[in-house]
């Protein structure tokens, strides 16, 4: 057992900071709220359609780690991708980074009805 909680003990100390939620939790903690919401798609696929009062850092951005240095860490965080799959990566990242609280939307906005 040690041998797993060596391996993997950063692991589980970083996922108890992210919450995934299901659509209907996560619209009803953003909805009319002003909370830390953050889209980590490309601009490009921002453009084409993303939850109201979302901020853009893409996940593969060169700026990433200076964006995300702007927002408040104490703060929880709200984000979201296509699918779930970048907002994990972000979310891991983010917590390294010193974040407190993330909630990672479930499916990323392909499952979020607007």
């Amino acid at each position: 057992m040690s041998i797993f909680t060596t391996l993997f003990g950063v692991k589980a100390i970083q996922n108890s900071a992210i919450e995934i939620l299901n659509p209907k939790e996560y619209k009803s903690q953003i909805e009319n709220k002003k909370v830390q919401l953050i889209d980590v798609r490309t601009s490009g696929e921002f453009k084409t359609g993303h939850i109201k009062n979302a901020k853009n850092i893409d996940l593969f951005s060169k700026n990433f780690a200076d964006e995300f240095n702007k927002l408040n860490k104490e703060e929880v965080l709200y984000i979201y991708c296509r699918s779930g799959a970048r907002s994990k990566q972000a979310s891991n990242k983010l917590v390294a980074m010193g974040f407190k609280k993330i909630y990672d939307l479930k499916g990323g906005i392909l499952n979020y009805k607007h």
